[in-house]
Protein backbone atom coordinates (compact mmCIF):
# COMPACT_ATOMS: atom_id res chain seq x y z
CA UNK A 1 0.00 0.00 0.00
CA UNK A 2 1.03 3.49 -1.12
CA UNK A 3 -0.03 6.75 0.91
CA UNK A 4 0.86 10.24 0.32
CA UNK A 5 -0.51 14.01 1.46
CA UNK A 6 -2.20 16.27 -0.36
CA UNK A 7 -4.17 19.17 0.12
CA UNK A 8 -7.83 18.90 -0.55
CA UNK A 9 -10.75 21.16 -1.34
CA UNK A 10 -11.11 23.15 1.50
CA UNK A 11 -7.58 23.60 1.67
CA UNK A 12 -6.56 20.95 4.71
CA UNK A 13 -3.48 18.51 4.07
CA UNK A 14 -5.02 15.30 4.04
CA UNK A 15 -3.64 11.44 3.62
CA UNK A 16 -4.64 9.76 0.61
CA UNK A 17 -3.97 5.82 -0.59
CA UNK A 18 -2.75 5.46 -4.01
CA UNK A 19 -5.07 3.44 -6.23
CA UNK A 20 -3.26 3.59 -9.33
CA UNK A 21 -3.87 6.85 -11.47
CA UNK A 22 -6.02 7.86 -8.74
CA UNK A 23 -5.72 9.08 -5.04
CA UNK A 24 -8.54 8.31 -2.58
CA UNK A 25 -8.94 11.03 -0.50
CA UNK A 26 -9.04 10.58 3.70
CA UNK A 27 -10.21 12.29 6.03
CA UNK A 28 -7.09 13.28 8.08
CA UNK A 29 -3.50 13.85 7.81
CA UNK A 30 -1.24 10.89 8.38
CA UNK A 31 0.42 11.78 11.40
CA UNK A 32 -3.43 11.63 12.88
CA UNK A 33 -4.06 8.40 11.37
CA UNK A 34 -0.93 7.08 12.51
CA UNK A 35 -0.76 7.91 16.25
CA UNK A 36 -4.73 6.43 16.66
CA UNK A 37 -3.50 3.21 15.20
CA UNK A 38 -0.35 3.13 17.14
CA UNK A 39 -2.32 4.17 20.73
CA UNK A 40 -4.66 1.51 19.75
CA UNK A 41 -1.62 -0.80 19.23
CA UNK A 42 -3.37 -1.84 15.29
CA UNK A 43 -1.92 -2.22 12.12
CA UNK A 44 -1.84 1.01 9.94
CA UNK A 45 -4.11 -0.81 6.94
CA UNK A 46 -6.89 -2.02 9.79
CA UNK A 47 -8.05 1.68 10.76
CA UNK A 48 -8.05 3.57 7.43
CA UNK A 49 -11.88 2.48 6.88
CA UNK A 50 -12.42 4.46 9.60
CA UNK A 51 -10.93 7.69 7.96
CA UNK A 52 -12.27 7.21 4.26
CA UNK A 53 -13.99 9.45 2.33
CA UNK A 54 -15.71 9.56 -1.32
CA UNK A 55 -13.39 12.19 -2.57
CA UNK A 56 -11.11 11.31 -4.99
CA UNK A 57 -8.05 13.25 -7.17
CA UNK A 58 -5.95 12.55 -10.20
CA UNK A 59 -2.60 11.77 -9.08
CA UNK A 60 -1.37 13.43 -12.12
CA UNK A 61 -3.24 16.64 -11.11
CA UNK A 62 -2.35 16.64 -7.71
CA UNK A 63 1.13 16.84 -8.91
CA UNK A 64 0.41 19.50 -11.84
CA UNK A 65 -1.54 21.67 -9.17
CA UNK A 66 1.26 21.55 -6.56
CA UNK A 67 -1.20 20.06 -4.25
CA UNK A 68 1.06 17.21 -3.31
CA UNK A 69 2.68 17.51 0.55
CA UNK A 70 5.74 15.69 2.26
CA UNK A 71 3.61 12.43 2.78
CA UNK A 72 3.76 12.67 6.72
CA UNK A 73 4.34 15.90 8.61
CA UNK A 74 3.72 16.66 12.03
CA UNK A 75 1.66 19.75 13.96
CA UNK A 76 4.68 20.81 15.17
CA UNK A 77 7.55 20.61 13.06
CA UNK A 78 10.13 20.79 15.60
CA UNK A 79 8.43 17.54 16.82
CA UNK A 80 9.55 15.76 13.19
CA UNK A 81 13.13 14.91 13.84
CA UNK A 82 15.37 14.61 10.68
CA UNK A 83 18.21 12.02 11.12
CA UNK A 84 20.18 9.42 9.64
CA UNK A 85 23.29 7.03 8.96
CA UNK A 86 25.70 6.48 6.39
CA UNK A 87 28.60 3.77 5.26
CA UNK A 88 25.27 1.64 5.33
CA UNK A 89 25.70 0.26 1.62
CA UNK A 90 28.01 -2.63 0.51
CA UNK A 91 30.31 0.00 -2.38
CA UNK A 92 29.55 2.91 -0.02
CA UNK A 93 33.28 3.34 1.70
CA UNK A 94 34.96 3.86 -1.77
CA UNK A 95 33.68 7.61 -2.76
CA UNK A 96 33.60 8.81 1.14
CA UNK A 97 37.07 7.74 1.99
CA UNK A 98 38.44 8.55 -1.40
CA UNK A 99 36.66 12.24 -0.37
CA UNK A 100 38.33 11.95 3.03
CA UNK A 101 41.90 11.22 1.85
CA UNK A 102 42.67 14.19 1.29
CA UNK A 103 46.06 15.16 -0.82
CA UNK A 104 48.69 13.90 1.15
CA UNK A 105 49.99 10.69 -0.92
CA UNK A 106 51.76 9.39 2.36
CA UNK A 107 48.72 9.16 4.00
CA UNK A 108 46.97 7.73 1.17
CA UNK A 109 49.38 4.60 1.50
CA UNK A 110 49.63 4.75 5.38
CA UNK A 111 46.52 3.25 6.85
CA UNK A 112 43.04 2.96 5.90
CA UNK A 113 40.81 6.19 6.37
CA UNK A 114 38.42 6.44 9.53
CA UNK A 115 35.58 6.09 7.24
CA UNK A 116 37.05 2.63 6.14
CA UNK A 117 37.12 1.53 9.57
CA UNK A 118 33.95 2.12 10.21
CA UNK A 119 32.52 0.49 6.89
CA UNK A 120 34.63 -2.32 7.85
CA UNK A 121 33.10 -2.51 11.26
CA UNK A 122 29.83 -2.73 9.67
CA UNK A 123 30.56 -5.30 7.56
CA UNK A 124 31.79 -7.12 10.20
CA UNK A 125 28.92 -6.82 12.75
CA UNK A 126 26.03 -4.89 11.67
CA UNK A 127 23.95 -7.90 10.33
CA UNK A 128 24.02 -9.22 14.90
CA UNK A 129 21.46 -12.60 15.24
CA UNK A 130 18.19 -11.18 16.85
CA UNK A 131 19.08 -11.75 20.61
CA UNK A 132 22.74 -9.56 19.84
CA UNK A 133 23.61 -6.16 19.35
CA UNK A 134 25.42 -5.75 16.06
CA UNK A 135 27.74 -2.96 15.32
CA UNK A 136 27.30 0.83 16.16
CA UNK A 137 26.61 2.67 12.48
CA UNK A 138 27.82 6.37 11.66
CA UNK A 139 24.62 8.73 12.81
CA UNK A 140 23.88 12.46 12.15
CA UNK A 141 21.65 15.10 12.99
CA UNK A 142 19.63 16.75 9.77
CA UNK A 143 17.00 18.91 11.00
CA UNK A 144 13.88 19.10 11.91
CA UNK A 145 10.22 19.39 9.72
CA UNK A 146 11.33 22.92 9.20
CA UNK A 147 13.81 21.79 6.56
CA UNK A 148 11.23 18.60 5.31
CA UNK A 149 10.07 19.97 1.32
CA UNK A 150 7.74 18.16 -0.54
CA UNK A 151 7.83 16.34 -3.21
CA UNK A 152 8.50 18.24 -6.74
CA UNK A 153 9.23 21.33 -4.64
CA UNK A 154 12.03 23.31 -4.44
CA UNK A 155 14.96 22.28 -2.21
CA UNK A 156 17.15 25.01 -1.63
CA UNK A 157 20.87 25.90 -0.91
CA UNK A 158 21.86 29.01 1.29
CA UNK A 159 24.53 30.88 -0.15
CA UNK A 160 26.92 29.80 2.43
CA UNK A 161 27.33 26.61 1.04
CA UNK A 162 29.86 25.39 -0.90
CA UNK A 163 27.94 22.55 -2.93
CA UNK A 164 24.71 20.70 -2.39
CA UNK A 165 24.29 17.56 -3.90
CA UNK A 166 21.84 14.95 -3.84
CA UNK A 167 22.10 11.75 -1.97
CA UNK A 168 18.99 9.05 -3.45
CA UNK A 169 18.35 6.68 -0.28
CA UNK A 170 15.93 4.90 1.45
CA UNK A 171 14.20 6.34 4.77
CA UNK A 172 12.10 4.61 7.66
CA UNK A 173 9.25 6.57 8.78
CA UNK A 174 8.23 5.95 12.60
CA UNK A 175 6.21 7.19 15.07
CA UNK A 176 5.91 7.50 18.92
CA UNK A 177 2.61 6.70 20.61
CA UNK A 178 1.43 8.30 24.07
CA UNK A 179 2.78 5.59 25.80
CA UNK A 180 6.37 5.82 24.04
CA UNK A 181 6.40 2.63 22.21
CA UNK A 182 7.83 2.91 18.52
CA UNK A 183 6.03 1.67 15.77
CA UNK A 184 7.02 2.01 12.34
CA UNK A 185 4.92 3.54 9.76
CA UNK A 186 6.63 2.44 6.98
CA UNK A 187 9.14 2.76 4.39
CA UNK A 188 10.03 6.43 1.73
CA UNK A 189 12.30 6.94 -0.86
CA UNK A 190 14.19 9.80 -0.35
CA UNK A 191 16.76 12.52 -1.22
CA UNK A 192 19.06 13.23 1.83
CA UNK A 193 20.74 16.73 0.12
CA UNK A 194 24.14 17.51 1.61
CA UNK A 195 26.85 19.79 0.90
CA UNK A 196 29.70 17.66 -0.06
CA UNK A 197 32.50 20.58 -0.81
CA UNK A 198 32.28 21.16 2.61
CA UNK A 199 32.33 17.66 4.04
CA UNK A 200 35.68 17.52 1.60
CA UNK A 201 37.38 19.62 3.51
CA UNK A 202 37.55 18.03 7.07
CA UNK A 203 35.28 14.86 7.79
CA UNK A 204 34.81 16.85 11.28
CA UNK A 205 32.73 19.15 8.82
CA UNK A 206 30.03 16.11 8.30
CA UNK A 207 27.89 17.79 10.79
CA UNK A 208 27.93 21.13 8.88
CA UNK A 209 27.27 19.27 5.79
CA UNK A 210 24.39 17.88 6.78
CA UNK A 211 21.90 20.63 7.82
CA UNK A 212 20.36 21.43 4.56
CA UNK A 213 16.73 20.86 2.88
CA UNK A 214 16.16 17.41 2.06
CA UNK A 215 13.12 15.81 0.63
CA UNK A 216 11.02 12.37 1.05
CA UNK A 217 8.08 10.44 -0.54
CA UNK A 218 6.01 11.45 -3.10
CA UNK A 219 4.75 7.94 -1.10
CA UNK A 220 5.10 6.12 2.26
CA UNK A 221 5.19 2.40 1.40
CA UNK A 222 3.19 0.49 4.03
CA UNK A 223 4.84 -3.19 4.41
CA UNK A 224 7.55 -5.43 4.66
CA UNK A 225 10.73 -3.89 2.63
CA UNK A 226 11.62 -6.01 -0.21
CA UNK A 227 15.23 -7.51 0.67
CA UNK A 228 16.52 -5.89 -2.73
CA UNK A 229 15.47 -2.68 -4.22
CA UNK A 230 16.44 -1.17 -7.86
CA UNK A 231 16.30 2.46 -8.38
CA UNK A 232 17.49 4.67 -10.83
CA UNK A 233 18.77 8.68 -9.82
CA UNK A 234 19.08 11.51 -12.18
CA UNK A 235 19.99 14.48 -12.53
CA UNK A 236 18.40 17.34 -15.38
CA UNK A 237 19.55 20.51 -16.88
CA UNK A 238 17.44 22.94 -19.47
CA UNK A 239 15.10 19.80 -19.61
CA UNK A 240 18.17 17.64 -20.79
CA UNK A 241 19.83 14.47 -18.55
CA UNK A 242 22.71 15.40 -17.08
CA UNK A 243 23.95 12.63 -15.41
CA UNK A 244 22.40 8.73 -14.30
CA UNK A 245 23.49 5.96 -12.81
CA UNK A 246 21.28 3.09 -10.58
CA UNK A 247 21.45 2.17 -7.68
CA UNK A 248 20.50 -0.75 -5.33
CA UNK A 249 19.04 -0.88 -1.43
CA UNK A 250 17.42 -3.21 0.74
CA UNK A 251 19.50 -5.63 3.27
CA UNK A 252 20.99 -7.58 0.12
CA UNK A 253 23.11 -4.64 -0.88
CA UNK A 254 23.87 -3.35 2.69
CA UNK A 255 26.32 -3.79 5.65
CA UNK A 256 23.85 -3.53 8.16
CA UNK A 257 19.94 -4.75 8.85
CA UNK A 258 17.01 -1.98 8.50
CA UNK A 259 16.44 -3.52 12.55
CA UNK A 260 20.25 -2.78 13.85
CA UNK A 261 20.13 0.85 12.65
CA UNK A 262 16.85 0.96 13.96
CA UNK A 263 18.32 -0.13 17.67
CA UNK A 264 21.14 2.06 17.42
CA UNK A 265 18.53 5.15 16.99
CA UNK A 266 15.79 4.25 19.14
CA UNK A 267 18.49 3.13 21.78
CA UNK A 268 18.36 6.82 22.59
CA UNK A 269 15.62 7.97 25.22
CA UNK A 270 15.40 11.51 24.00
CA UNK A 271 14.42 9.69 20.55
CA UNK A 272 11.43 7.75 22.15
CA UNK A 273 9.55 10.81 23.83
CA UNK A 274 5.68 10.37 23.33
CA UNK A 275 4.14 11.73 20.02
CA UNK A 276 7.61 12.47 18.09
CA UNK A 277 7.70 11.69 14.57
CA UNK A 278 11.23 10.41 13.34
CA UNK A 279 12.25 10.22 9.02
CA UNK A 280 16.12 7.96 9.99
CA UNK A 281 17.85 7.78 6.28
CA UNK A 282 19.58 4.78 5.79
CA UNK A 283 22.11 5.77 3.72
CA UNK A 284 23.37 6.13 0.00
CA UNK A 285 24.91 3.90 -2.36
CA UNK A 286 25.86 6.59 -5.14
CA UNK A 287 26.61 10.30 -5.49
CA UNK A 288 26.71 12.17 -8.41
CA UNK A 289 29.38 14.16 -6.48
CA UNK A 290 32.07 11.47 -7.24
CA UNK A 291 31.56 11.58 -10.84
CA UNK A 292 32.62 15.26 -10.53
CA UNK A 293 28.97 16.95 -10.91
CA UNK A 294 28.18 20.18 -9.42
CA UNK A 295 24.82 21.03 -9.64
CA UNK A 296 22.95 24.64 -9.92
CA UNK A 297 20.45 26.76 -10.00
CA UNK A 298 17.40 25.25 -11.51
CA UNK A 299 19.05 21.95 -12.09
CA UNK A 300 16.36 18.94 -11.50
CA UNK A 301 16.97 15.79 -9.03
CA UNK A 302 15.15 12.82 -10.11
CA UNK A 303 14.51 9.82 -7.74
CA UNK A 304 12.74 6.68 -8.57
CA UNK A 305 12.55 3.06 -7.25
CA UNK A 306 10.37 0.10 -7.60
CA UNK A 307 8.70 0.38 -4.35
CA UNK A 308 7.12 3.18 -5.43
CA UNK A 309 4.85 4.70 -8.44
CA UNK A 310 5.95 7.92 -8.93
CA UNK A 311 9.21 9.37 -8.71
CA UNK A 312 10.68 11.93 -6.30
CA UNK A 313 11.75 15.16 -8.12
CA UNK A 314 13.26 18.07 -6.64
CA UNK A 315 14.27 21.21 -8.26
CA UNK A 316 17.87 23.59 -6.54
CA UNK A 317 16.90 26.42 -5.57
CA UNK A 318 19.93 29.10 -4.31
CA UNK A 319 19.18 31.47 -1.70
CA UNK A 320 20.51 34.34 0.44
CA UNK A 321 21.05 33.39 3.75
CA UNK A 322 20.52 36.07 6.56
CA UNK A 323 23.13 36.87 9.08
CA UNK A 324 21.62 35.94 12.76
CA UNK A 325 22.08 38.61 15.04
CA UNK A 326 22.07 37.87 18.63
CA UNK A 327 20.89 39.74 20.93
CA UNK A 328 21.65 39.90 24.58
CA UNK A 329 18.42 39.84 27.02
Amino acid sequence: MHIVQVVNDSNEVVAAIVNGDELELLAQPLYTIALHAANQERKLDAVLSEFRTDATLSYDKAISDGRLRAPITHPEPANLLLTGTGLTHLGSAAPRSQMHEGENVEAKTAQPTDTQRMFDLGVAGGKPAADEVGAQPEWFYKGTGHTLRAPFAEITMPDFALDGGEEAELAGIYIVNDQGRIFRVGYSLANEFSDHVTEKQNYLYLAHSKLRDCSIGPEIFVGELPEEIKGNVSLHRGGEQLWHRPFMSGEKHMCHSVSNLEYHHFKYATFCQPNQLHVHFFGAAVLSFGDDIALEDGDEMRIECDITTRPLSNVLKRVSASKPVIESL
